[in-house]
């Protein structure tokens, strides 16, 4: 009888012991990690940051209150980091801007930056991909959820662009020569224009645009530069120049920001001088140029509390009206932005902050009487959150 007991456990019980064990082998395979411990060590490199800001908006047309909302100014979904000793990475796409996916570098125009960085030596860098154009100054350069509004030529420019480059360093690294072979543009020539290309323009076969910069530090570092030349292929026999020079000065508690830029186009690229002439001239203006100027101050008045003052100027030119009466400057646009900020936390990257942008259109007497432009003003009061929200 004892026998057969024996017999009856093995019988029944083995089963079941196995099902158990099996069931454990599987719930430890299921509960492996998803990013392998041989790959955690690559995360202590890498950073996700969700670059953002969202306020409540009053606008103002004339003086007049027109409506206010909620919005989400900015939200920049942002990778970054090292794959490898001389290998770096960086990844940045834009969720409060339309997506378009029919580009000539076949990548959406939401995407910021795709690229990748490798280190030749302590000194070289190549760099391939969607880059941002080494030109613009200061205010391209700075975090975009840090700029309120642009002046002209970085608000109406294409600033990102798929390309090479190619960084060296003085041996102090305190002087950074830089060299891009980009696309001058996202979308074709006809898309870009349309039936506003002037008679006899024909798209460039290689529409490519090249830039050198110099990025400096100087007097112990109290003054930095950004100082740039770049030239875009357009089409063919219309090309577009921009020179850029920017500066930052340190002292103490106060920064301070100048940015000058001067554009030259054979073909009117930002339209501020086409949308002005449209009424009689159905074709994109030729022989244009803009000349800006952007000042950014920022001092510390308390250790949480940061006053900053934004002030710009852009100035447009027709240099190629055929009348001749003509008068080549057509506008003068003003701004000023000034804001506060207050950062609770010591330990993150987070303000509030409360900003009004005002600006002002002044034309000519001679845009005014020939294309009916008239003068007028804007403004934006914003009381919000300013966050590059650093996840990872």
């Amino acid at each position: 009888m004892k026998n057969f007991f024996k017999c009856f456990c093995i019988l029944v019980l083995l089963p079941v012991f196995s099902f158990a064990q099996n069931t454990i082998q599987k719930e430890n395979v299921t509960n492996q990690p998803i990013i392998s411990t041989s790959k955690l060590s690559l995360l202590k490199d890498v950073d996700v940051i969700f670059n953002s800001r969202l306020a409540f908006d009053n606008y103002f047309v004339d003086g007049e209150h027109t409506n206010s909302q909620f919005s989400v100014n900015q939200f920049r979904f942002e990778v970054k980091g090292k794959i490898h000793d001389r290998v770096f990475f960086r990844f940045r796409n834009r969720y409060t801007k339309i997506a378009d996916p029919n580009t000539v570098d076949n990548i959406s125009r939401t995407v910021d930056m795709a690229y990748l960085t490798v280190d030749l030596d302590s000194q070289t860098k190549l760099s391939f991909g969607k880059m941002i154009g080494d030109w613009g100054g200061y205010e391209l350069i700075t975090n975009p959820i840090e700029i309120l509004s642009y002046n002209s030529i970085n608000n109406y420019g294409e600033n990102f662009m798929v390309g090479a480059g190619l960084s060296y360093a003085l041996a102090d690294h305190k002087n950074k020569f830089n060299f891009q072979v980009l696309n001058a543009r996202t979308k074709t020539f006809q898309d870009q224009l349309g039936t506003t290309i002037p008679p006899g323009i024909k798209a460039a076969e290689t529409p490519l645009a090249a830039v050198g910069n110099w990025k400096g530090s100087l007097f112990n570092g109290k003054l930095e530069t950004t100082y740039s030349y770049g030239y875009f292929m357009d089409a063919e026999n219309a090309g577009r120049s921009l020179v850029s020079l920017g500066n930052k000065f340190k002292s103490n508690k106060l920064l301070l920001y100048y940015d000058f830029q001067y554009s030259k186009e054979d073909l009117d690229q930002k339209c501020v001088v086409t949308n002005i002439i449209k009424s009689k001239y159905p074709y994109a203006a030729q022989d244009v140029s803009y000349v800006e100027n952007w000042i950014r101050a920022e001092y510390q008045i308390r250790p949480k509390v940061n006053l900053l003052l934004t002030l710009m100027n852009d100035n447009a030119y027709w240099n190629g009206n055929p009348d001749l009466n003509k008068d080549s400057h057509l506008l003068t646009s003003y701004g000023i932005i000034p804001t506060v900020e207050y950062s609770p936390f010591a330990d993150i990257n987070l303000k509030f902050y409360a900003g009004y942008i005002a600006k002002k259109n002044n034309y000519s007497s001679y845009a005014q009487n020939n294309f009916g432009a008239v003068d007028g003003k804007t403004g934006q009061f914003s009381i919000g959150i300013i966050a590059p929200l650093l996840v990872l």
